[in-house]
């Protein structure tokens, strides 16, 4: 199995139990120890959580960060997002900023994206995708 990088709808789903998704973490942490996520993925969650001002998901959250491991953008995460995002803007399908960079630090740490937004992002060439909600 390949490392994979979650994308913030599919953490949502984990974070909110969701069986299917629970049983593909589960099966991942057995070979991996820890699930990945990227620190676009933690701002955006974040960012929920405050405007809903949802303070017992904000702790949930806070432990689910400290079990698992935060990929960080990178000079090269940021190159291959700014690339991407050009790219499929010249084709004129582009994807939102925050879904480029996702894939940026999914590519950059050669890692599949696990993603229920498979969309937008089977736009991008040599990004490996996974569903864990089906």
């Amino acid at each position: 199995m390949k490392p994979i990088l979650l994308d913030t709808d599919v953490l949502s789903h984990y974070l909110n139990n969701e069986s299917t998704t629970v049983l593909y973490a589960e099966k991942y942490i057995q070979e991996f120890r820890q699930l990945s996520i990227s620190i676009i993925t933690h701002y955006e969650v974040l960012n929920g959580l405050y405007y809903r001002d949802a303070r017992r998901r904000l702790i949930v959250f806070e432990k689910f960060t400290a079990l698992h491991q935060i990929l960080p953008l990178t000079l090269e995460s940021v190159e291959i997002s700014a690339r991407i995002f050009a790219d499929l803007r010249q084709t004129g399908r582009p994807i939102g900023h925050t879904d480029t960079l996702i894939a940026g630090v999914a590519m950059a740490n050669g890692m599949q994206l696990a993603t229920n937004n498979t969309a937008h992002f089977e736009r991008i060439e040599g990004l490996e995708l996974v569903n864990w909600t089906k």
